[in-house]
Order: structure tokens, then C-alpha cells, then sequence
């Protein structure tokens, strides 16, 4: 069995999440998705998120193409996390191309190209300019 794993923080899940999920799941027969911690978001520096971690674990469960969830809690955690799960495939967005290639010692490594015109910062850059028009939760 072809085992691969993936990590993000999957806030806003949108269409380039689960095209990203599909593709990876192409790659072999099981999916393992790892989904980043508040508190690893936070050291990243990374803008809260919208939902919360157990949140977006059951979003992701959901999905037909991800077989298995585990949580993220830091940058040095993959390498432990590729050899305790046995996994033969480490896929990220191209937009992280290089950065892992450290990696290649444990398992192959792929950068798959992003889905163009879609991510969480544009989605939210989006609900910011309507955010005027909300009031209490609901549009006016």
C-alpha cells in the first residue's frame, strides 16, 4: 500500500483544498492529512483561524479522498510523522517548492501546482470588503 501525507491548516476549505486533496490522494492508496494546531498556527505567526482546529478535523474527515487526519504541532514533527506512518509520499503546494526537499531522505517528495485564483487569504480579503454590509451575522 502507497501511503502519502499532506499538511495545512485547511481554514475556509475551498476548491483549491480539495482539488490539492484529490490529486494527492491520486498518488497512492492512502491519504494521511495533518492539519496544523492553533498553537503551531500561532508560532508560524499566522493570522487566526477561522475555524477551530476541531472544526476543520471534521471538515476534512469528510472528504471523501483523505482516509486519515492527525494534527500538526510543529515543523520538526514530519520527519516522525513520515516514518511512524510509513509513508512513501510527501506532497505540499508548489508554493512551498524547495522548502522540504530535506525530505527526499525519507520519502519522495512532490510540489503539486496550485489551483489559480483561490486561496483562504483571497477569500478572506474578499469577506473583509462585504464585512461593512453585515450586521450582527446577517446581510443588510
Amino acid at each position: 500500500m502507497k501511503r502519502v501525507i499532506t499538511y495545512g491548516t485547511f481554514d475556509l476549505l475551498h476548491s483549491g483544498h480539495i482539488k490539492l486533496l484529490k490529486r494527492a490522494k491520486a498518488l497512492g492508496d492512502y491519504l494521511v492529512v495533518a492539519v496544523s494546531s492553533d498553537a503551531f498556527n500561532k508560532l508560524k505567526a499566522k493570522e487566526a483561524s477561522i475555524y477551530s482546529l476541531a472544526e476543520r478535523i471534521e471538515l476534512l474527515e469528510a472528504i471523501r479522498y483523505v482516509d486519515e487526519v492527525i494534527i500538526e504541532n510543529s515543523w520538526e514533527q514530519k520527519i516522525e510523522d513520515i516514518n511512524r506512518l510509513n509513508i512513501d509520499v510527501f506532497v505540499m503546494g508548489d508554493d512551498w517548492s524547495g522548502y522540504f526537499d530535506f525530505l527526499a531522505e525519507y520519502c519522495d517528495v512532490l510540489y503539486l501546482e496550485r489551483t489559480p485564483n483561490i486561496s483562504t487569504t483571497f477569500i478572506k480579503c474578499q469577506i473583509s470588503e462585504v464585512k461593512s454590509t453585515c450586521v450582527k451575522g446577517e446581510m443588510i
